[in-house]
């Protein structure tokens, strides 16, 4: 496929939220969508290498708010795209295990509630009874969504850009962004390695690379990639088919089924900011330790395989959504910190509605705009893992 030369819009970055804005920007009748992705498939970096947990559990009410709408859009993907994504609603439990987050997750269960999202809080016997083969030394509490779990993100990826491409929009791989034209305060296209296409719009759709991207138009995008490590195991027979999405929330230590074994991931917190996505086979070693003694199943089961890929962190744990106010025409669906995958649906959608009509009305996202980092500290994300 040649590379247009001119387009309505321009999209950076072909995961979850560069796949999910060309979709919805052509389903709303834009004629003339182009994604850009530089590597040879679509969504093989953060959200193909991310753990495809879906939750409503969240501490802020923005974000509360943007599971309530994607997380609906996920359950009618194979109906309206026709693309299966293995939706598995297996449940999420925050296991918490000091008294500070005790506190505060009391509090944003109450939040949540009032919100109508029905999150329980358990005591450490009916937590006993839902995940019996785990150890509990240390539990306080927790807090359990039957309503939450996982899906395939290169499904969701795979079945947007398929619905994007019928829909007319044009989708290209190994095509490299080098810079973006701006001039009078107004984005006029952008430069790749294949040639230049002039469009009055851009969608900075990177990723972990957002930050890079926003340098080509003279912006500071605050966005840190950081390096996250998965281990997943061979088969454990004992583990049973409904097991959830368990969190040890102190740890940010995760544990979800994944075949006939266990997925498991671990933040370190030392990690230092970075494109590095190789294993760090000194912290798995810390990881496996500590999910072990979370988890005493793992001691006999193998490693089936491990990765390494990047969380996009933003200063308040928020994502930055919607149009940035010094260049007309640039726009942002980035920093969403480890919570990208779960919200892809509806912020493609909010993004869309942001571009063609001047503001997005499904939900109002001005709170995410990226001038927000020019004021006084707002909100920050606690349900961060």
């Amino acid at each position: 496929m040649e590379l247009p030369r001119t387009a309505e819009v321009v999209i950076v970055g072909g995961g979850v939220m560069g796949s999910s804005t060309a979709y919805h920007l052509a389903r709303e009748g834009c004629d003339e969508v182009l994604l850009l992705e530089r590597g040879q498939l679509f969504g093989t970096e953060a959200t193909g290498k991310c753990a495809g947990g879906i939750r409503h559990q969240f501490g802020s009410e923005i974000n509360v708010q943007l599971s309530k709408l994607s997380l609906p859009m996920l359950h009618q993907f194979e109906e309206e795209l026709g693309q299966p994504i293995d939706l598995n609603l297996c449940g999420y439990l925050f296991l918490l295990t000091e008294h500070q987050d005790v506190e505060v997750f009391r509090r944003n269960v109450g939040m949540q509630r009032r919100l109508c999202v029905e999150t329980e809080w358990l005591d450490p016997a009916e937590i006993a009874d839902l995940i019996p083969m785990m150890s509990l030394d240390g539990v306080l509490g927790g807090t359990y969504n039957r309503e939450d779990g996982l899906a395939d993100p290169s499904s969701v990826v795979q079945g947007y850009v398929s619905g994007a491409r019928k829909l007319g929009a044009s989708l290209m791989t190994d095509v490299q962004v080098t810079d973006i034209m701006v001039s009078d305060g107004r984005v006029q296209g952008v430069v790749t390695d294949k040639g230049t296409v002039t469009t009055p719009v851009v969608v900075n759709a990177a990723g972990p690379w957002a930050g890079v991207v926003g340098e080509m138009a003279g912006l500071e995008i605050p966005v840190t990639p950081l390096r996250r490590q998965i281990v997943v195991t061979g088969p454990i027979p004992e583990l049973p088919q409904g097991f959830p999405f368990v969190i040890d929330f102190a740890q940010s230590l995760y544990f979800h089924r994944e075949g006939d074994g266990i997925l498991t991931g671990m933040s370190n917190p030392d990690e230092r900011s970075g494109f590095a996505q190789s294993v760090d086979s000194e912290w798995e070693l810390v990881h496996l330790e500590a999910a072990a003694q979370r988890m005493p199943l793992l001691n006999q089961a193998g490693l089936a395989s491990h990765w390494a890929g990047l969380y996009e962190v933003s200063p308040d744990a928020h994502p930055i959504l919607g149009r940035v106010l010094d260049v007309e025409g640039f726009f942002c669906i980035n920093g969403f910190s480890g919570h990208g995958f779960m919200h892809g649906p509806v912020c493609g959608l909010l993004l869309a509605e942001e571009i063609l009509e001047g503001k997005a009305h499904t939900l109002d996202i001005s709170c995410l705009y990226l001038d927000r980092f020019e004021g006084e500290k707002g909100i920050v994300e606690y349900h961060v893992v």
